[in-house]
């Protein structure tokens, strides 16, 4: 499979339950993305990242994480 146009995906949840997944152009506009997210009701975001072939978990951010 080839390298998607947007490498970087955020899974969005709240009490467990699946919100939106979103593809990013780069890493800066996916943790946008996840700030923005959380402070508006989100409580957990999965950020993913395309490395050989397959998304990868690079880390998750909780609304608790935020300052």
């Amino acid at each position: 499979m080839p390298k998607p146009r947007k490498p970087w995906r955020v899974t969005l949840t709240q009490n467990g339950v699946k919100l939106a997944e979103v593809d990013h152009t780069s890493e800066t506009r996916a943790f946008e993305h996840v700030r923005t997210a959380l402070r508006a009701g989100a409580d957990t975001a999965r950020v993913e990242h395309w490395e050989d072939g397959l998304w990868r978990w690079f880390e998750t951010v909780t609304a608790k994480d935020l300052p």
